[in-house]
């Protein structure tokens, strides 16, 4: 099954969380923080969208910051990937 988001949706792929701390301390699963790094999967047409124009900024390959706390969580093909809304993306890691 492949997920085709409609409008100015976005699928994304959360990127792991660090488990090593840059001091070299191992976490433990509760103290990880959720992570805000996603690696985009599959992009929207854009279009007009609650009767606004929205031009899509991103692409399938870009790793992108996300709202902590935004977008459906899905399961496809053993994946958990999230759904959001172009808005939810806060920047584009280069």
């Amino acid at each position: 099954m492949k997920l085709k988001p409609l409008a100015d949706r976005v699928v994304i792929k959360m990127v792991e969380a660090e488990e090593t701390t840059k001091s070299g301390i191992i976490l433990t699963g509760s103290a990880k923080e959720k992570p805000q790094v996603a690696q985009v999967v599959a992009v929207g047409p854009g279009g007009n969208v609650d009767g606004k124009e929205v031009t899509m900024h991103v692409k399938p390959g870009d790793k992108v910051i996300t709202s902590k706390y935004s977008g459906t969580e899905v399961k496809c093909d053993g994946e958990d990937l999230i759904v959001v809304r172009q808005s939810d993306i806060l920047a584009v890691v280069e």
